[in-house]
């Protein structure tokens, strides 16, 4: 009959991996407190040259997503070095290390697809610049005001002030449109055919002028596009920022209805006329 296992043999092998590291601090104690020492002065000196690069990229106007990326980097580097001497100096072996996470890091990349993509991206929308911070865009059928670009996503804010963020490398590659930092309305008023269309003109126009939101540079479109069946479509397009966008439609609409109910001008409702050509249901002539 075999002998079951001896209860005391895993016991002896943690004591004896146990003392193996205690033997182990003792001996290389010097080096220990050498490598401790070595990675605390790089992280601090990693922090300390970031700031340094931070402050020299801000002077080199760059926008900000390539300079915290630079930055990033720089501080990476500085405290991966700071870590190999470490290593090196409390005994162990460098080289078989740098070839280990070279190996891992192949697997790493492997299982981080999605992320690297993502990172790309970033990269290629960062350098390629099809969009900045505060533009307004509309890709994926989803729209809003660019707030931030970073590594990885960008995020848009909605009139209702609702964020989406979007994965980077959802965006490179799709159909993009860019409305920068100025929107056109596109509003519209019907008048009775009857109405005498300079007095329309004149009282959108007077409306146009009065309100704050109107950018002045850009010369706004008003007139008619389309002849309905009950009345006449005026077109009013004029240009404003991306921040007063719905404001100021809402603005314009109103001031518009009130400046025709003064003058008189009006705006018909929806109507269809209907004639009978005959009398579908036969008259009963009494015998």
């Amino acid at each position: 009959m075999a002998d079951t296992a001896n209860p005391q043999v895993p016991v002896a092998v943690h004591t004896a991996w146990k003392d193996k590291l205690v033997d182990y601090v003792i001996s290389h104690s010097g080096g220990i407190l050498s490598a401790i020492a070595v990675i605390v002065v790089g992280i601090v000196a990693a922090g300390w040259i970031g700031k340094l690069m931070g402050r020299f990229l801000e002077k080199k106007s760059m926008e900000p997503p390539v300079r915290m990326l630079l930055v990033r980097i720089v501080k990476l580097l500085v405290f991966a070095s700071a870590l190999v001497v470490a290593l090196g100096t409390a005994g162990m072996d460098v080289t078989a290390l740098i070839a280990g996470i070279s190996v891992a890091g192949v697997g790493v990349g492997l299982a981080m697809q999605g992320i690297l993509g993502n990172l790309f991206a970033g990269l290629t929308i960062i350098f390629t610049k099809p969009f900045r911070v505060n533009e307004y865009i509309e890709i994926l059928s989803v729209q809003g005001q660019v707030v931030q670009i970073e590594l990885l996503s960008t995020t848009l804010v909605h009139g209702d002030r609702s964020r989406v963020v979007i994965p980077n490398r959802k965006i490179v590659g799709e159909i993009l449109h860019n409305y920068g930092t100025i929107r056109q309305l596109d509003l519209s008023v019907g008048v009775a055919y009857g109405t005498d269309l300079g007095a329309a003109f004149q009282a959108i126009g007077e409306v146009l002028k009065a309100n704050r939101r109107i950018l002045r540079e850009f010369e706004p479109y008003v007139g008619v596009t389309a002849l309905k069946g009950s009345f006449v479509e005026i077109a009013v397009k004029p240009w404003v920022g991306t921040a007063d966008f719905g404001l100021a439609a809402a603005e314009i609409n109103r001031a518009i209805v009130t400046s025709f109910r003064e003058r008189k001008i009006e705006i018909p409702f929806p109507q269809r006329e209907i004639r009978l050509l005959n009398d579908p249901v036969p008259s009963v002539q009494p015998r």
